[in-house]
């Protein structure tokens, strides 16, 4: 059964919290009416909307008055309100971060959970792990919330991901994840995904950088041998091979150069923006017409970009609130304090290189590229549910309109994702939605609002989750 602090098992029957009063209707129907329903699919929002749930996915839309509810349904006035879809995140490493430590240790089920739960009382309905996965525990969650054993966000794997010996992921706390091979060969590419594809995992990920650029703050090197990135015919394979099986493939990439081969050789996703230059014209043209989906993954590079404090760790800003509920208080402050006596030289540094993820980004959405959020979440203090926040107001401060940015926070990643109950509201979709206190069309950062949580129809106990997610996290 599903974790009893993460689901209200009860409907509301008022925007203010959790009724303790069961719903006169036995098939579960309940009628929304008064909001602003934003669908996710960018469809202008409707004004005064209804929509019927029942049994956990949305029945009929409309406008009120003009949707019908069976006899003795539920109705729920959110007059005044904004409602959304869940947030959906194709980009994340869950497990890692527990408390002030930050190591693969941390990777155990109740960690991994924590982060789950979190993403949840933030709005996320799902994450993609990009394939850093130690062990079998990501397997055996995915297992468990198939068979309703476990709620939070909805895990999807990718197993080992692949990359040269001495590349890819590019933090000591990485080093021996993944599948590093001395001197990889189409053949070994191959066998790695085959055997992927027997684990079923969701999709397969790829590390296509030398590392060069990370000099002394690159990986633990695995051996004395130089880092290598995987070649043209190798990941060619990988991403032939993965296509066999009905896998994406989503690549770790750096240099502009690499990007273009690797959208001509069909890899369907980009986990990072190019870093070395701004993207060419050629090169954004080739992601529209290859149908690439690329991550703007640009949210961490802003935050270095500020030599203070930023509005949202000011304590007035909804983002702060949101974290004093969710995370511990060391944490926080360890956010807060990385602002303290910021490096004149890093800043200029991380001004350049915002300033140049930033023209992509405005290059590609005008160009029509199709545009996902993917927050590298779960990296240190770049924590689940806050970080996909975060991602999706720098998306639009990049060029996207709040419409687009909620559009590939939401509908896109779970196209991408496979999830085609997700991602919309829309008669036969999940009811997965956010109840919000201001609208985000007006004001991103307004998704931050969040009066209430709906999972599969059911409203989450935001409260309890408050309580067993700070006891638990002071308690590590």
């Amino acid at each position: 059964m599903f974790r009893s602090t993460l689901i209200c098992v009860l409907l509301v029957a008022a925007v203010a919290g959790c009724s303790t009063t069961p719903p006169a209707s036995t098939n579960d129907a309940v009628l929304y009416e008064g909001a602003r329903l934003i669908t996710g699919d960018g469809s202008p929002a409707i004004e005064n909307s209804a929509f019927l749930v029942e049994n956990g996915a949305i029945g009929r839309v409309g406008r009120k008055g003009e949707v019908t509810a069976p006899d003795g349904a539920m109705r729920v006035d959110l007059t005044g309100k904004t409602v959304m879809p869940t947030i959906v995140n194709s980009h994340g490493h869950p497990g890692f971060q527990r408390g002030l430590s930050y190591s693969a240790e941390n990777v155990t089920r109740e960690n991994v959970m924590d982060d789950l739960d979190r993403a949840a009382y933030f709005g996320v309905a799902a994450i993609q792990s990009q394939g850093i996965e130690p062990g079998d525990v990501m397997y055996q969650i995915r297992a468990d919330q198939e068979a309703g054993k476990l709620g939070g966000a909805l895990l999807h794997v990718a197993g080992t991901g692949i990359g040269g010996v001495n590349a890819g992921p590019g933090s000591a706390t990485y080093a021996g994840i993944g599948a590093w091979v001395e001197a990889p060969t189409p053949d070994e590419g191959v066998r790695i995904v085959q055997g992927l594809a027997e684990k079923r995992v969701n999709s397969i990920k790829i590390w296509v950088d030398d590392w060069v650029h990370a000099g002394p703050r690159g990986i633990a090197r695995a051996s004395s041998a130089p880092a290598q990135a995987l070649k043209k015919p190798v990941y060619t394979a990988i991403i032939q091979e993965a296509h066999k099986h009905g896998l994406r493939v989503m690549a770790h990439l750096y240099y502009h150069a690499d990007a273009e081969a690797l959208a001509a050789a069909g890899a369907d996703g980009f986990a990072h923006l190019v870093r070395d230059k701004v993207m060419d014209d050629a090169l954004v043209a080739l992601v529209v017409q290859k149908n690439v989906y690329p991550n703007a993954n640009i949210a961490g590079s802003q935050r270095a970009t500020y030599p203070s404090l930023p509005p949202w760790l000011e304590e007035s800003d909804p983002m702060m609130k949101l974290l004093r509920e969710s995370v511990p208080a060391e944490v926080v402050q360890r956010m807060i304090d990385y602002f303290k006596h910021r490096d004149p030289k890093a800043l200029e540094d991380a001004r350049e290189r915002y300033d140049m993820m930033a023209r992509s980004v405005a290059k590609l959405n005008a160009a029509g590229a199709r545009m996902m959020l993917g927050a590298d979440t779960g990296t240190e203090d770049n924590l689940f549910g806050f970080a996909e926040h975060r991602e999706l107001e720098e998306m639009v401060r990049a060029g996207l309109t709040p419409a687009q940015g909620i559009v590939a926070a939401t509908s896109r990643p779970a196209e991408y994702m496979g999830l085609s109950n997700l991602g919309t509201l829309a008669p036969g979709k999940q009811a997965s939605f956010i109840v919000l206190d201001a609208n985000p069309l007006d004001d991103i950062t307004n998704t931050r609002r969040i009066a209430q949580v709906y999972l599969k129809g059911r409203l989450l106990d935001r409260t309890a989750m408050r309580t067993r997610l700070t006891a638990a996290s002071a308690a590590k």
